[in-house]
């Protein structure tokens, strides 16, 4: 299926929310993504990113012209300044259509040609989301360690397996 990685628009919202609020999907991801998901928390998420100086970090996934997904990555800071966390979702009807593994791939490459000082990218997929390790896996990611018992998701305390992409 063919998609398009670009920036977040205004006229985004409708079709974010529409694919955010969605159970299963906010299951396999942090609890800032609120649940359920409107259309106003479409808005100041689109709004913020927008207002984010320097070269662009979060993207949408669109097909069709609409924006089914999110992908971003974050610098970090301090000593850690070499690295960026990848964080990304799409829209469950999206699901096992390869959009994913080349939006990781294509976003990647993007980091490290526009942050020459990012050494690594890493992504932190919880010990359940099998789905999302096979996309990392696929996009030539490495796990380099399992972190038990560290985060807590619907008040069951999960472990976090650690993906990593060097440079």
């Amino acid at each position: 299926m063919n998609y398009e990685l670009r920036e977040w628009r205004l006229s985004d919202a409708a079709s974010l929310a529409e694919n955010a609020n969605n159970i299963e999907l906010w299951n396999n991801l942090r609890d800032a993504l609120p649940h359920p998901y409107t259309e106003n928390d479409a808005k100041a998420y689109i709004e913020m990113v927008m207002a984010q100086p320097g070269p662009a970090t979060q993207f949408a996934i669109a097909v069709d012209g609409k924006a089914v997904g999110s992908i971003g990555f974050f610098p970090r800071t301090d000593v850690e300044r070499i690295t960026a966390e990848l964080g990304y979702w799409l829209g469950e009807k999206y699901w096992n259509k390869g959009i994913m593994t080349g939006a990781v791939k294509q976003t990647a490459g993007y980091a490290f040609t526009r942050f020459p000082e990012l050494c690594k990218i890493y992504a932190t997929p919880f010990d359940f989301n099998v789905a999302s390790q096979k996309v990392l896996q696929k996009a030539g990611f490495e796990c380099e360690a399992i972190l038990k018992q560290a985060a807590i998701k619907n008040g069951k305390i999960i472990d976090e397996h650690y993906y990593s992409l060097f440079r």
